[in-house]
């Protein structure tokens, strides 16, 4: 059991991090997936769908960089404590008000939270683990995200089925609020106390932390702002970056309409479970990659895993035209799990490329820059979509095609050594 735990680096502070990702992500998948079909349901429209869209990757991208920010300044386990309590806002206010408007406002509390605590949560399990064990410590994260997933819209698809989109909608939010809860108890005892970065108690190998008052100027001195640390950011993450706007264009421009496609367009409709079932086919696809994907990442080039992930985000719009009936829907939702065989090699090439002394800051600089740019691309996907579904993922094909060739071209690798 211990060279199993260290083999995939389930250190104590890692396993309350992935519990709480366990627990804030069910509650937050058993409602969030169907928020569409919610927002319809309540007199919304396609345009607040899109709009809905358009802000997830918006408030990602703005959240990110003061995520970072607050981790290097606060430490992850205080900062994640912060996020749990603004996430909990935002499912009572869904919860509590059935009307278009207050889905809207809940989603700036709770719809970002993954990107407000992703840097946090990188900076810790860089904290945690060695370098040799990064990749898999951030494939552990990746594939515990996807059990809530998984299991998440099941559970809403069968309170959708049992009681409406309304009514099944805000009992799934209720749940999320109370999940979250638990979350916020098990990360707070697990968790082991973190310093921040350029704490005036890191000062020297042999030196004592305690007692001793933080140097204010010293430590701000050393934390530069965005523009300052967007100079900072090497060629390698610039490339990545650029290859990552294009490819997370692809997947947004018809991110909301999945669900409107299978539940509403086709020819032969699935029901709101069969809909969770597909999901949970596409998180089980991803989960059997993730292990075996970071055992051969930590000890070779990360290139080759992080391209195939950007051929399956490509190949998706594709096939899902394609899928008209539910079996079709299984062919296309396992390409979907397939987008992420490298997704966490990816995010650990982008830890490997930043500073050590801005390890945060930078990560989530890198998001705030990659989904500001994408938002455009959330947005105009509605609009897409009015003019017809094929254009809605023809479009989104075309610009993941030029991600993954740019990557092909220009993207670096970064052997283990």
């Amino acid at each position: 059991m211990n060279r199993l735990t260290d083999f995939l680096g389930l250190r104590r502070s890692m396993v309350g991090l992935l519990s709480m990702v366990v627990l804030v992500g069910m509650g937050e998948r058993m409602a969030e997936r169907f928020l569409p079909l919610y927002l319809v349901a309540l007199g919304g429209g396609v345009l607040s769908v899109g709009l809905l869209n358009g802000l997830d990757n918006l408030l990602s991208a703005l959240y990110s960089f003061p995520g970072g920010y607050l981790s290097d300044r606060l430490g992850a386990k205080k900062t994640l404590l912060i996020f749990n309590l603004v996430a909990m806002a935002g499912f009572a206010l869904v919860a509590a008000i059935p009307t278009w408007p207050a889905v809207i406002g809940g989603a700036f509390l709770f719809i970002s939270w993954t990107a407000i605590s992703l840097p946090a949560t990188m900076s810790l399990v860089a904290r945690v683990l060695p370098r040799s064990k990064r990749t898999m410590g951030v494939s552990m994260h990746s594939l515990v995200r996807r059990i809530p997933m998984a299991l998440g819209p099941l559970v809403g698809g069968a309170l959708i089925g049992a009681w409406g989109e309304r009514t099944g909608v805000r009992l799934a939010f209720a749940g999320a609020l109370a999940l979250a809860a638990v979350a916020l108890v098990m990360q707070q005892r697990l968790i082991e106390d973190d310093r921040p970065a350029g704490a005036a108690g890191q000062t020297s190998a042999g030196g004592s932390a305690a007692g001793t008052a933080p140097a204010t100027g010293t430590a701000a001195a050393k934390r530069p702002s965005a523009l300052a640390l967007a100079r900072q950011m090497s060629p390698q993450l610039r490339k990545l970056l650029v290859a990552d706007i294009l490819v997370r264009f692809c997947e947004q421009i018809p991110y909301a309409f999945v669900v409107l496609w299978a539940v509403k367009t086709i020819a032969n409709p699935v029901t709101a479970f069969q809909f969770g079932v597909l999901t949970a086919i596409e998180m089980a696809t991803a989960v059997l990659c993730y292990i075996p994907v970071a055992y051969l990442a930590d000890r070779s080039g990360k290139k080759p895993f992080v391209l195939m992930t950007f051929v399956f985000f490509t190949v998706f719009p594709v096939v899902l035209w394609f899928a008209r009936s539910f079996w079709a829907l299984v062919l296309a939702f396992v390409v979907r799990g397939l987008k992420e065989f490298g997704e966490p090699t990816r995010k650990a090439l982008i830890l490997d490329l930043c500073p050590p002394e801005h390890q945060a800051a930078m990560f989530g600089l890198y998001y705030l820059i990659r989904d500001l740019i994408v938002s455009v691309a959330a947005f105009g996907g509605a609009f897409l979509w009015g003019v017809s579904p094929l254009t809605n993922f023809l479009v989104a094909a075309a610009f993941g095609a030029a991600g993954t060739v740019w990557f092909a071209l220009r993207g670096t690798d970064l052997t283990a050594s």
